[in-house]
């Protein structure tokens, strides 16, 4: 045995010397002095593979945790997560209000300088340690390892609302199996032989009046809370049961949910854009959303708004994606997939822009067509009565066959000539333009909007039935990855059967949501969904860059990124992590502090009297409520720094997977068995070749000039903080 080993050393001395895991093997594995380059006949100066002494069998099927059966269940569930329910109706909203097609623009810029390269990052963290979020930031740098506790928390926030999303859309899919759909005209009240349309219903829309009355039967403010809905809570009660059992099995029972859930959408949106281009007015739609109004790309509004999609729409921070490439083998092509997934959800969201303004544009002229008839019937009364001279009207105008040109020479002449008495009139210009310039997105596109205009279909039930069973398939798979990046981090630390957990988890969830079931619950939707989630995960993901980038080390990153891969990845990835993806985070951090700041805190309450939403300002108590998500969300953050500063609680750096675990085993294993060789050889270490390929310098993004490894010491003494040593390997 070498004399300077810590056995040796603890052979001839009383002091206490500290083992480490290759003296331990060095005791439990004794050199093999049969298969030593002696026994073997080797000359002196040659030396043996390490394969040949020491078989290395695929860590990967050692290691005893879930793995996809294949690799498109796999992308599917990363795709399902990605696509959600933002795509159909937040990036349209975006495209529409930035400028139209020049909003792609700023997108794409970010998407490559933000999207790819930090969805590629928490690929690779989760597919090397095999772990959930909390396991992979103890591992990277314990202090932060808060990072993984915020991340689950936000997940848990963010679980609690969408499936109340999920729940209203399996309400109106219920509610599509009728003819005609319950929105498409307003009730009628009868008062004897009297009969009279619901106020409500006649001073807002029919599909206004099923939204708020309806279904929600929404109280007038958030004070107000009106008691539980029932047909709502029954609503969240079956999507949770849903939820529940997509996830209860892990990735052995959502891995076959995503072949459903993640591929069936594309089916409705690509029926939706077929059926929607034959519809009349589509072209217009999509001729006003992909107009460019280039002066909009010089807003800094507009990048922020596109980062902010970018960063959501991946869904980074949340753990799901590092939780779903935990259970992929460690030399998958984790690149691949990230260009991949976020192509796809780039195109889908484009996909379903096309489909929204489609089916928008045919409702604008079906609304545009409306408001020509009704101001004709007004001008035709001002001519019956004598208040609008007859001459007004140009001669080749036909009441009886009015389009919305003639319309609009009619209105033009009209205001010209009673110019001091044309307001009095009450006549609408009908313009296509502002209707299209109507701006809708979240809830009011989803379940106003887009429901109004699917009650002009011819079929309208069946489209119906298809839009919403495509949202519910749409939250559904953001929910399993939600719950994904919730269950596997509590799996990984501790004993607990997953069905169990899940069980748990969704009963727990399910209670807690019954706030977002009362009458009032839309205005806690509205709450934890700009407060809970928007700073604490942005904060969670340049934590999440600079612990790679800055701590554990680019360099060092990289490389392990050559040992996985097989390949280098490209210096474009090294720049924007240690550079640009930091630099624009902090950007848009700073930029969504101010706008907290200078936009005021409120909700849009529903005003049954006006038939209308009207914007309060949030009472002290919720705002109260409102900013504790995000101070909840991230304390553990400061509280983690602290306590494994101060080494108040143990690390958790050596929970790491078991297949790490039996890696290092291995590699100190064969370490310790060279130097035996050579000692026996009386050969200098430094005279040997190094059996250790995950040890090379690495010679720097530009791959000409080597670089050094440089020890990120801190006061918690772990092995992954020796870069020499082969626990230091991400």
């Amino acid at each position: 045995m070498p004399k300077n080993t810590k056995v040796t050393q603890r052979e001839h001395s009383n002091e206490p010397v500290t083992e480490s895991v290759a003296d331990l093997l060095s005791l439990e594995h004794p050199m093999d002095y049969k298969s030593s380059q002696m026994s073997m006949g080797l000359s002196p100066g040659s030396t043996a593979p390490v394969k040949a002494l020491i078989p290395s069998p695929d860590p990967d099927a050692e290691d005893g945790r879930p793995a996809w059966n294949n690799k498109l269940e796999y992308i599917l569930a990363q795709v399902g997560f990605s696509v959600g329910l933002g795509n159909v109706w937040r990036f349209p909203y975006l495209c529409q209000k930035n400028g139209g097609g020049a909003y792609l623009v700023p997108y794409f810029i970010l998407l490559l300088l933000i999207g790819i390269p930090l969805f590629f990052l928490e690929l690779a963290v989760g597919q090397r340690i095999r772990r959930g979020s909390i396991g992979v930031w103890n591992y990277v740098c314990p202090q932060l390892g808060g990072i993984g506790v915020s991340s689950l928390m936000v997940c848990g926030f963010v679980g609690l609302y969408y499936n109340v999303i999920i729940g209203w859309s399996i309400f109106y899919f219920f509610q599509s199996f009728q003819y005609p759909l319950p929105w498409a005209e307003c009730p009628i009240q009868r008062n004897g032989s009297q009969a009279i349309v619901e106020p409500e219903c006649e001073k807002s829309s029919a599909t206004t009046y099923f939204w708020y009355r309806q279904t929600l039967n929404i109280t007038s403010s958030i004070d107000d809370t009106g008691g539980l809905n029932w047909k709502m809570t029954l609503s969240l009660l079956v999507a949770w049961i849903l939820v529940c059992l997509a996830v209860i099995k892990g990735i052995q029972s959502s891995g076959k949910v995503m072949y459903f859930s993640s591929l069936f959408p594309y089916v409705v949106l690509f029926c939706f854009l077929v059926r929607g281009l034959m519809l009349k007015g589509a072209v217009d739609g999509i001729a006003h959303m992909f107009t460019p109004k280039l002066e909009k790309m010089l807003e800094p509004q507009v990048w922020r708004e596109a980062a902010t999609q970018v960063f959501f729409a991946l869904g980074l921070g949340f753990g799901g994606v590092i939780a779903f490439s935990s259970y992929n083998k460690r030399d998958n092509n984790c690149h691949f997939d990230a260009t991949l997934v976020s192509i796809i959800n780039f195109v889908t969201s484009i996909l379903a822009t096309l489909v929204v303004f489609a089916v928008l544009g045919f409702k604008a002229n079906i609304m545009n067509e409306k408001c020509v008839v009704d101001n004709a019937e007004k001008i035709l009364g001002f001519l019956n009565t004598g208040v609008l001279s007859k001459e007004l009207i140009p001669p080749h105008i036909n009441f009886s066959h009015l389009s919305a040109q003639d319309y609009t020479e009619m209105y033009g002449v009209i205001k010209t000539v009673k110019e001091d008495s044309f307001d009095q009139l009450g006549l609408d210009a009908c313009v296509l333009e502002d209707e299209l310039n109507k701006a809708v997105q979240g809830t009011g596109l989803a379940f106003i909007a887009f429901t109004e205009a699917m009650t002009h279909f011819p079929g309208s039930p069946f489209w119906s039935v298809m839009f919403f069973f495509m949202l519910i398939n749409l939250g559904l798979g953001s929910m399993i990855g939600t719950m994904t990046g919730i269950t596997t981090p509590i799996l990984d630390a501790f004993k607990i059967r997953k069905e169990i957990l899940c069980v748990a988890c969704c009963i727990i969830a399910f209670l807690l949501g019954l706030l977002f079931v009362q009458r009032s619950g839309n205005y806690f939707v509205t709450m934890f969904d700009d407060y809970s989630a928007g700073l604490p995960l942005t904060v969670v993901v340049i934590l999440e860059n600079i612990s790679v980038a800055w701590i554990y080390g680019t360099k060092r990153f990289m490389q392990d990124l050559e040992d996985m891969l097989g390949f280098r990845p490209y210096a474009f990835y090294y720049y924007m992590w240690r550079f640009v993806s930091p630099a624009v985070l902090v950007v848009l951090i700073i930029s969504t502090v101010i706008e907290m700041a200078v936009s005021p805190a409120g909700y849009n309450a529903w005003v049954e009297a006006e038939g209308a939403e009207r914007f309060h300002s949030y009472p002290p108590w919720a705002l109260a409520m409102a900013y504790s998500l995000i101070v909840v969300a991230m304390l553990p953050l400061p509280l983690v720094f602290i306590v494994r500063h101060f080494n108040l609680i143990s690390d958790g750096s050596n929970k790491l997977s078991v297949s790490y675990r039996k890696g290092m085993m291995k590699d100190i294993s064969n370490l310790e068995e060279q130097d035996e060789q050579r000692f026996i050889l009386s050969k200098k270490l430094s005279e040997a070749p190094s059996p250790m390929p995950a040890h090379r310098a690495y010679l720097g993004p530009g791959g000409t000039q080597e670089m050094t490894n440089t020890n990120y010491g801190t006061s918690t003494k772990t092995g992954y903080q020796n870069i020499g040593s082969p626990e230091s390997e991400l």
